[in-house]
């Protein structure tokens, strides 16, 4: 199948389904807002209260100020946005033991251990997994015969299209909540994964010294799972969440599922030092722009995708009030 096409198909699929909304990413390097709270405090900012706005988006706009990734998430509730044209992505190492591969569309994330990989989502396709994934993966030294596990966040055939191959080919273990194993069953693509391992809400997932915590987040299907995760940049220690559904459902009760998984998310972040943010569009986060500043060197020396805990607590608050607006109105 040719693959512009299936990627197409499945857009369209997933901005029907879940009214996906993604954005323009930003150029620049995103930087701390002016005078933000230290890294492991919530500013009082950040409370819808303490904004000047009259209305959730207006709040989120608000608490959103000129920070790059904030407005990127903004720009992705915008109603009518459609993801830009834009040419895929090189693959990028982005911590020492992570790696992104994918299209301008969605990705997939390869966290390396020293026992083998666990891959979080599979691009769209079997024939994605074969010609982009697995030759991307092996450009910046990562064995795909080393995925031992796939972690499908939902039930989209553009997060579990490339699952099945891997299986096949590698002996990879796919995993998927019971919710959205049921989900994909009744999926039209032909690349559905037979059912595997089950993921119960915040099962820990361990291989070679590492474990990935994944717990429910319900919203943008059912059984979404955003994985919470070490990365190592330069040697050092950091903690990532990347979040498993951005668009939002179109039922009010979806709606309120995924605002209750917000909140809870973040609490959760904050008792697990959180201090990354990742996403499998990157469009929706800024992300792709991000990538491309490490590519090129751009970044300063940083990170970006390194925001520190408050800024990542302000992520949160401000997807929180994104949906509080979508419920609102």
């Amino acid at each position: 199948m040719d693959l512009l096409r299936h990627a197409e198909l499945s857009r369209r699929a997933v901005l029907a389904a879940a009214a996906f909304v993604p954005l323009v990413g930003c150029a620049r390097e995103p930087s701390p807002p002016t005078g933000g709270a230290p890294d492991d405090e919530t500013s009082p900012s950040d409370s819808p209260e303490a904004t000047g706005a009259t209305d959730y988006g207006e709040r989120a706009a608000e608490l959103a100020g000129d920070d790059p990734v904030l407005l990127a998430l903004v720009a992705a509730f915008t109603p009518g946005w459609l993801p830009p044209e834009a040419p895929d992505p090189e693959p990028t190492r982005i911590f020492d033991n992570v790696t992104v591969v994918g299209t301008d569309f969605v990705s997939a994330t390869a966290v390396e251990t020293s026992d083998g990989v666990i891959l979080v989502d599979a691009l769209e396709s079997r024939e994605q997994a074969a010609d982009i994934l697995v030759p991307e993966l092996r450009s910046l030294g990562v064995d795909p015969a080393r995925i031992k596990y796939v972690v499908v966040a939902h039930g989209h055939a553009d997060h579990f299209g490339g699952a099945q191959y891997l299986a096949d080919r590698y002996g990879a273990r796919v995993l998927m909540s019971p919710t959205d194993w049921d989900v994909a069953a009744k999926d039209s693509s032909p690349d559905v994964p037979e059912r595997d391992l089950e993921i119960s809400d915040g099962q820990r997932l361990s291989l070679g010294g590492t474990t990935m915590r994944l717990p429910y987040t319900p919203g943008h299907t059912p059984g979404t799972v955003s994985p919470i995760f070490p990365v190592w940049w330069n040697g050092r220690r950091h903690t990532a969440m990347l979040w498993g559904g951005t668009g939002l459902p179109k039922p009010t009760s979806g709606k309120r599922d995924y605002l209750r998984s917000v909140i809870d998310y973040a609490a959760l972040m904050r008792r697990s030092g959180v201090d990354v943010e990742l996403n499998n569009h990157g469009q929706s986060d800024g992300g792709l722009d991000r990538m491309r500043a490490l590519r090129d060197g751009t970044a300063g020396g940083q990170n970006p995708f390194v925001l520190g805990r408050a800024r990542a607590q302000r992520f949160m608050r401000v997807l929180e009030l994104l949906v509080r607006d979508k419920l609102d109105g």
